[in-house]
C-alpha cells in the first residue's frame, strides 16, 4: 500500500501549522524589536515586519512543497512516521536559522543607516 498521500497531508498540515504559528509570534515580537531599532518611524517598522513575514511564509511553505517531490514511496507506517518526523525537523531547524539570520542582518543594516 502506498502511504505517500497520507504522508503528504499529515506533513503539510503539521508544517503549515508550525510555520504559521511561529510566523505570527515572530511578527508580533518583531514589531517591538524593529521599533526599538528604528525609533519614531512606526509605519516603516510595520512595513519592514510585513515584508519579513511575507518572505518567511513564501520561503518556508515553498520549501515544504518542493520537498514533497523528493519523497520515496512509503509502504509501512514506520516509514511514514520516520519520513514525517525527519522532514518536519528539517523545517524547524531552517525556521530557527532564518530567524537568527534575520535578526543579525536587520541589526547590522539598521546600525549602518544610523
Amino acid at each position: 500500500m502506498n502511504l505517500n498521500i497520507i504522508g503528504y497531508l499529515i506533513y503539510l498540515s503539521i508544517t503549515a501549522l508550525i510555520i504559521i504559528k511561529v510566523g505570527n509570534i515572530c511578527y508580533t515580537n518583531g514589531n517591538i524589536y524593529v521599533s526599538q531599532l528604528i525609533p519614531n518611524h512606526e509605519s516603516l517598522c510595520l512595513k519592514i515586519n510585513q515584508v519579513l513575514l511575507s518572505a518567511y511564509y513564501l520561503i518556508n511553505l515553498g520549501y515544504c512543497a518542493i520537498t514533497l517531490v523528493q519523497w520515496n514511496t512509503i509502504t509501512t507506517y514506520t516509514e511514514l512516521l520516520e519520513v514525517i518526523t525527519f522532514k518536519t525537523a528539517i523545517i524547524i531547524c531552517s525556521i530557527a536559522i532564518l530567524h537568527y539570520l534575520n535578526i543579525i542582518l536587520i541589526t547590522k543594516q539598521v546600525k549602518k543607516l544610523i
